[in-house]
């Protein structure tokens, strides 16, 4: 429910406001007008729509989640579940009348549980009605705001000397010579003194995504399966919808840069051993609202790429947010939810600053629950951009803390390296400095507070007053410059370290790319991977561990009982056996048990080489070692109704497979499958005509589209029905799910039609009450580009089951300029059968139903 999608017959085009500084954030609520509403309205958003016209905006809810649960917990994994259940389940108790008056009033809406909040767009009567609802407590205009400008880039030389650097690095294990902010938190120390260079931390970023395969990134990518393959489901995140595939990607560069500062290796990164995932929530040189909303759930609870089976207990400990922007309490819930499930959050001050003036800081690092973070340059002098304080959205001192951020050089897209500068560079050396205190000291894990109190208390102080307090903690430099060591040095020291190696029993190879598993009595778990020699290092608190060491190719080994104690050393060593490989062949099916041909076969998160399946449907997948794994079976375009088969696999011998593929399906629920043909004679016309032409129709019963109940609908001559909105000019077709409008609707046939002296559109219902079908047909269209043919199709609507069944007569360019399949009302799912693919024969019928019907 956005702005209008572009007809190809005219163009137009949009840009979002964007603010000059390091991210997102919404303007100042201010007070609603005098009718008597109960919200906050925004400014910004009054001034939007002051014209008549639609803005996208937020409503958040006054209902909050109680997080203490969730902050009582000991466990990182505990907390991060009690935070995402508490918060699931308010926002869907307390959204549920909003929705139902959305819904009532065919508005789309997409909602969000993190914050509590639901995206809508809309007019000025629909924000006036909103406000007046006592259970809102605001409504916020969506903004865009700007990454960082890059100010400087490599020379090719510079770059390729770079990389030879890293990879020799790489390829000795050595740390490299670190950058120069690297080196002025004294992270080199911490690696020196402490052999601590963050194993065992998950650290995070949202940002505009990352290379994840940048030489000095890949390896401690959590999505590596250590054998050349990855998992990017639960490691990657992309928010914004910009990437080409469910790889990470990073289209402009700022992501990558920020994540090398935090976990790059080869001197980059202040935590070159801690583990890295990533949610893209800016979509090229700025970030959204919604993107951002999105990735702060994903943080809390990884998912699947579709954003389904949400997993908090893969939440990472860290989370970077080099982004920000205004003066607000938006996104102060998200914050204040990752502190509840133990993450630590670190987020820019902005750079809005000139050097002198005060209260230059911005949200959401300007808001007193998060930590935000100033820039100082290599002279040790603050960066003249830095954000000052007080704060203007409460008026607590900020920054809190201040790091390295000018000219800062860091990965880069390409397997290359950049200098820029930008409190967006400080963020993330306070986020690897946390995940160095946390690998040293791993009691502090899920303590935001002590942590804080550390950071604090390690910072060297700088006096400068201007903008008021005092010494040891003012508003131009926060607490001081960022000394990691110092932070180290004052953490409690309890716990124990393990190190071992890992090696092949038979011939004493040593095994890299292993994963070791520490699991506490608790059910706490740190994993790290062994290094190019086999080894590994873990410090852990004092108390008794199970190890298992897994890994491709391998039989798992598993050690119950390990005693650490505390400030001891423990060498565990495991030798692993090797296992058999085995053939494993099959054949391929599509969901109507004919043989399938060109579908990819493969053995998730192995090495194994995927194969494509011959026109018979048959394969053979190169030599599989014994194990349990997911045989994933992926259908090539156009996939029609063919789902993602992905089902267990365990090798214990040569195997042949037998794969049919199951039914395609939507976020909702929503299946897809090839039907019998049954053509349904309209009865009624339609008084539709013409080139662009809509009929608003009462509906013979409800008909429900994604939970929502309709008791009219407007057909279109573009082969739609818009269950939302009457809409004219919608003859330009796009893919579908698109935000752009029309949403809420059924895509029979949506291309340029024309409705000539030839042609008609009729309805027709039949059967009893209960067992009622309700057709739309269109007869003998006329595609308007004057080529002559035409089209006779029709939308089938089923009472008992809910089910449309989308059919078609004759379909002269089969379906090549159309888009076919239904949409939500918010346009962020849908279950598409084609767009743009001559997939379309006389007397086909495609079925499109809800879940188990």
């Amino acid at each position: 429910m956005h702005l209008s999608r572009s007809p190809r017959r005219r163009t137009a085009a949009w840009a979002a406001a964007a603010l000059t500084v390091t991210g997102l954030l919404i303007g100042p609520p201010s007070a609603a007008a005098a009718s008597g509403p109960t919200a906050q309205v925004d400014a910004a958003l009054l001034n939007a729509v002051d014209g008549g016209g639609d803005a996208s905006f937020f409503v958040v809810l006054k209902d909050k989640a109680d997080l203490s649960p969730a902050k009582g917990k000991r466990a990182h994994a505990a907390k991060a579940k009690s935070a995402f259940s508490e918060l699931k389940t308010k926002a869907q108790t307390s959204q549920r009348s909003l929705n139902s008056f959305l819904d009532k009033k065919k508005v789309g809406h997409q909602d969000f549980w993190i914050a509590n909040a639901v995206k809508v767009t809309g007019d000025a009567d629909l924000i006036a009605e909103l406000s007046k609802r006592s259970d809102v407590a605001q409504i916020v205009k969506e903004q865009h705001y700007k990454l960082d400008d890059i100010e400087s880039k490599p020379s090719k030389a510079a770059t390729k000397a770079a990389v030879n650097a890293a990879s020799k690095a790489a390829a000795t294990e050595e740390d490299g010579a670190p950058e120069w902010g690297v080196k002025d938190i004294k992270a080199d120390q911490v690696w020196d003194e402490y052999r601590d260079r963050g194993e065992g931390i998950v650290i995070a970023s949202v940002d505009s995504g990352v290379q994840y395969d940048h030489p000095d990134l890949v390896d401690n990518y959590r999505g590596n399966n250590g054998d050349g393959s990855f998992t990017h489901d639960y490691n990657w995140f992309d928010a914004s919808g910009q990437c080409p595939t469910s790889a990470p990607c990073d289209n402009n560069g700022h992501g990558t840069h920020t994540m090398g500062t935090m976990a790059g290796k080869g001197g980059v990164g202040v935590a070159p051993g801690a583990t890295w995932i990533a949610a893209k929530g800016c979509e090229t040189e700025s970030c959204s609202d919604g993107a951002l909303l999105a990735a702060g759930q994903w943080i809390l609870a990884p998912t699947d790429h579709n954003g389904e089976n949400p997993r908090p207990d893969l939440a990472p400990n860290i989370v970077n947010n080099s982004w920000g922007g205004g003066q607000t309490t938006f996104y102060q819930d998200i914050v204040e939810a990752w502190n509840a499930a133990g993450i630590f959050e670190a987020f820019a001050a902005g750079n809005a600053g000139d050097g002198a003036t005060c209260s230059t800081t911005e949200a959401p690092g300007a808001q007193a629950p998060a930590y935000g973070v100033g820039a100082y340059d290599s002279t040790g002098k603050i960066a003249k951009f830095s954000g000052f304080g007080p704060s203007l959205v409460d008026g607590s001192m900020k920054p809190n803390i201040s790091a390295p951020g000018v000219d800062v050089r860091s990965t880069w897209p390409g397997d290359s390296y950049n200098t820029i500068s930008g409190t967006s560079m400080a963020t993330p050396h306070v986020a690897g400095a946390v995940a160095l205190l946390w690998s040293a000291a791993p009691s502090l894990i899920g303590d935001i507070d002590t942590t804080r109190t550390l950071l604090n208390e390690g910072a060297t102080d700088v006096d400068d007053t201007h903008c008021g307090g005092t010494t040891a903690a003012n508003n131009v430099w926060g607490e001081g410059k960022l000394d990691i060591y110092s932070s180290v040095e004052k953490a409690p020291h309890s716990a124990g370290t393990v190190t071992g190696k890992v090696t092949d029993k038979a011939t004493g190879t040593a095994l890299s790319g292993l994963s070791i598993q520490a699991t506490d009595t608790a059910g706490t778990s740190r994993t790290v991977h062994t290094t190019g020699t086999g080894g590994y290092r873990l410090t852990l608190s004092a108390g008794t561990y199970d190890f298992t060491v897994s890994g491709y190719g391998y039989a798992t080994s598993s050690v119950s009982g390990v005693e650490v104690t505390e400030s001891g050393d423990l060498t565990q060593d495991f030798a692993l056996d090797a296992v058999a490989s085995h053939q494993v062949s099959g054949t391929v099916k599509d969901v109507q048990g004919r043989p399938l041909g060109k579908a990819t076969v493969a053995v998730s998160g192995t090495p194994v080489k995927p194969v494509t399946t011959g026109t018979d449907g048959t394969f053979t997948l190169p030599a599989v070692a014994e194990g349990s794994y997911t045989l994933t079976v992926t259908p090539t375009a156009p996939v029609l109704c063919n789902g993602v088969y992905a089902e267990s696999l365990k090798v214990a011998g040569d195997m042949s497979e037998k794969v049919k593929l199951p039914l395609r399906t939507d976020s909702y629920g929503h299946t897809c499958s090839p039907a019998t043909y049954s053509w349904v004679k309209g009865t009624t016309k339609v008084a539709l005509s013409g080139d662009e032409d809509a009929k608003t129709i009462s509906l013979p019963f409800p008909v429900e589209l994604y939970g929502v109940s309709y008791t009219s609908a407007s057909v279109t001559t573009n082969g739609l029905i818009n269950f939302m909105e009457p809409r004219l000019g919608d003859f330009d077709n796009v893919a579908l799910p698109s935000v752009a409008k029309p949403n809420g609707a059924v895509a029979a046939l949506w291309d340029d039609l024309v409705l000539d002296k030839k042609s008609s559109v009729q309805t027709a219902t039949k059967g009893d009450v209960g067992h009622r079908t309700f057709a739309v047909v269109w007869n003998k269209a006329a595609y308007a580009d004057g080529s002559g043919g035409r089209a006779t199709f029709e939308a089938v609507f089923d009472e008992a089951t809910g089910a449309v069944t989308l059919q078609y007569n004759t379909v002269d360019d089969r379906g090549v300029g159309a888009t076919v399949g239904i949409e939500n009302q918010a346009g962020v799912d849908a279950l598409q059968y084609s767009y743009n693919q001559p997939v379309l024969t006389a007397g086909s019928a495609v079925r499109i139903a809800p879940e188990g019907k």
